[in-house]
């Protein structure tokens, strides 16, 4: 007999019923979120500059999350000889913000309404772009909140302050965030190649407070070595653009840069974050599934998330 309760009630497989975050109740109404986690769509790529398509993201990576969503009594990592997302964290998904076509400004100040109720309601803010400009409006939201410091998985540097009077697009976030009084420094690795931020842009963003490494360099540190640069004590959000990682594994983004990180790079550089800091947002951007037509891109996004999730809850729990 079974006894994870199939032998009654609904199988509810993976590929039966809504498609919310890993198959997690869905509250539409964001005053009343009461869970550990809310997941936020963020479907908005007005901000790309190559390949559109990451408004499809949300909706790819909520997909592919069902392959995850078994049951509730968490995931039993024979690795780690321990069990992540067990019943006693509450996941949500809120769904989408509303996003206007075309227009910027009305669609980041939609996410950011949708994230300061996440943080209003004590629970973590979990984001799906959308291209890497949503992060604006996230990172606005914790104005008048505690520091932050970020850390940025990512090939692209994303620090142009201004370009024939654009702003707010996918190759400014970082430079938005270094701006803020609150935000009290940056860790941006992966970053590679031919970028989309001139020497410039490396001088300012040195200059405002990142350190910035590419994959070759975290790679000759080691995972345990890249967080330890981060300083101690600071409370991190992380983004994470799914270009950081190789397109040979993740070819659906809008602008796929060859040598990126493979699975387990981040995947450790994520565990050793949340072993040492406590994680206070997350947003995971860049993901265009029409690219990818094996579904591998939104996959990995989705199981990236999870377990990162897991990781944070299971460091929270052991905490005092």
């Amino acid at each position: 007999m079974s006894n994870h309760g199939y032998a009654s009630g609904r199988l509810n497989l993976p590929f039966v019923g809504i498609a919310t975050f890993g198959k997690r109740p869905l509250v539409a109404d964001w005053t009343a979120i009461d869970a550990d986690v809310a997941v936020l769509g963020a479907p908005f790529d007005f901000g790309t500059q190559f390949r559109p398509g990451a408004r499809f993201g949300p909706r790819a990576v909520r997909e592919a999350s069902t392959l995850f969503s078994f049951g509730h009594a968490g995931a039993y990592d024979h690795e780690d000889d321990c069990t992540y997302l067990g019943a006693d964290v509450r996941i949500v998904d809120l769904g989408d913000a509303d996003i206007v076509h075309t227009d910027t400004i009305q669609s980041h100040a939609n996410i950011k309404t949708g994230v300061n109720a996440i943080l209003d309601a004590g629970a973590l803010p979990v984001v799906i772009g959308g291209d890497h400009s949503v992060n604006i409006p996230c990172i606005d939201a914790f104005a008048g909140r505690d520091d932050i410091h970020i850390l940025q998985i990512d090939a692209h540097l994303d620090f142009v302050d201004e370009r024939h009077g654009v702003r707010f697009g996918h190759g400014n976030p970082m430079r938005r965030a270094a701006e803020k009084p609150y935000v009290t420094g940056l860790t941006q690795v992966g970053i590679r190649n031919v970028s989309s931020t001139a020497k410039e842009g490396y001088d300012a963003a040195r200059a405002m407070g990142s350190d910035i490494l590419s994959v070759r360099q975290a790679h000759k540190l080691g995972p345990q070595e890249v967080i330890n640069r981060i300083p101690e004590g600071v409370k991190v959000y992380v983004t994470l653009d799914i270009d950081g990682f190789c397109p040979s594994i993740a070819p659906g983004t809008g602008t796929p840069s060859h040598g990126g990180f493979l699975y387990y790079d981040v995947l450790e550089m994520l565990q050793a974050l949340s072993k040492r800091h406590e994680v206070v947002g997350v947003d995971l951007v860049e993901v265009a599934p029409d690219y990818d037509q094996t579904g591998s891109t939104a996959i990995l996004a989705a199981q990236v998330l999870l377990n990162f999730l897991g990781f944070i809850f299971h460091e929270r729990r052991k905490r005092p």
